[in-house]
């Protein structure tokens, strides 16, 4: 078993810089799980932590139950894949693979088998002859790859490994190694600030922020239900629209004010919104844009058009608020000109205007 527990781990960087606030994290037995957040937020150092090369200053780091806090790397039975590659470049392909099997003494016959078997897996068989100085930075990659799962490792660590690659390749990339982690189970920690390579990837999604993990769940209830107007404004592309809003229950319908008009909501209990300071949180995708007023819609001021193909992105305004929203592909309004927007009720997720936290339905 090789299921990886962080136990209230804690990293200083000198006396003030926190770089690791804490945290509690379980990652069970071949489970995907991405470190995801903004750069300097913490999830590298919490995944050196994990391997050895860094000193934990609180907490413990367990791996199948082990406790490896104050082991060295080698003691870990952990592969890790770097930003970088890290490949050797006075090695050949297949030297590279088999160095960590080498430095474990394994027999050459054994090192013989598991390049081979890592090379065919990885689709680089053909290349064991070359120089990293004779291969694109997908095939570099690849043969990275391929070290750290020739050894075998209980845990296999990645940190941003495709952030090198162009974006084809990088799409490409992906698919590819999703396939690969899913083909051998391994336990596996990934660290990217890239949330379509978490959300495509991973079977959950540990969200970082300030060294402190703020969400923790399966991708589409990260992207739907963020914890926090941080997670949905750093989720998706475009992120969450989040504008200042107030609920009105009054003695019919629930009233909806925000600084660009009133919408209604359907027949739902908004006791525990009523007199509240909320904020209102919702996705592009689900603003629907039309050119002609009617009830429950919002008056808007189209500021910029961007066509993407599939729909086309607007950026509108609403009284003091700025917007992005979806629009079909055939819809082109002009700039300065008016729409008129119908949010889903359904699709609304209310946060504390103080505490930025979801608040519960």
């Amino acid at each position: 078993m090789a299921e990886v527990r962080f136990d209230t781990v804690r990293k200083l960087f000198g006396r003030d810089v926190v770089a690791v606030d804490d945290v509690e994290l379980d990652v069970a037995d071949g489970e995907f799980v991405v470190l995801l957040g903004p750069s300097g937020c913490g999830k590298t150092t919490l995944l050196r932590c994990l391997a050895g090369l860094e000193r934990v200053d609180g907490g413990r780091v367990l791996i199948g139950g082990r406790d490896v806090t104050h082991l060295p790397p080698r003691a870990r039975r952990i592969a890790m894949v770097f930003q970088s590659y890290a490949v050797f470049p006075h090695l050949k392909v297949g030297d590279n693979i088999a160095f960590g099997l080498r430095m474990q003494k394994e027999e050459d016959s054994e090192v013989k088998r598991r390049v081979g078997q890592a090379a065919e897996l990885l689709r680089i068989d053909h290349l064991l002859d070359r120089y990293p100085s004779q291969l694109s930075g997908g095939q570099r990659q690849r043969v990275a790859v391929a070290r750290a799962i020739a050894t075998r490792a209980d845990v296999l660590l990645m940190d941003e490994p495709l952030s090198n690659l162009d974006a084809l390749l990088r799409l490409e990339a992906r698919a590819e190694l999703k396939r690969l982690i899913f083909e051998l189970g391994v336990t596996t920690i990934y660290v990217t600030h890239d949330q379509v390579e978490a959300m495509s990837m991973g079977d959950r999604i540990a969200v970082m922020n300030d060294g402190r993990l703020v969400q923790v769940d399966n991708p589409l209830t990260v992207y739907d239900n963020p914890a926090d107007t941080f997670v949905g404004g750093f989720i998706g592309s475009p992120p969450m629209n989040f504008v200042a809003a107030e609920v009105d229950g009054g003695n019919g319908t629930p009233v909806v004010r925000m600084s660009g008009g009133t919408f209604a909501l359907p027949v739902v209990d908004v006791s525990h919104l009523k007199g509240r300071r909320l904020v209102l949180g919702i996705r592009a995708e689900n603003i629907e844009v039309l050119k002609e007023p009617a009830d429950d819609l919002v008056r808007a001021s189209v500021l910029v058009l961007e066509p993407l193909g599939s729909h086309n992105l607007l950026t509108v305004r609403t009284g003091a608020d700025t917007l992005k929203v979806s629009a079909r592909a055939d819809l082109f309004p002009a700039t300065d000109s008016d729409v008129w927007l119908r949010i889903e009720p359904a699709r609304i997720r209310w946060m504390d205007r103080e505490s930025r936290q979801a608040i519960p339905s």
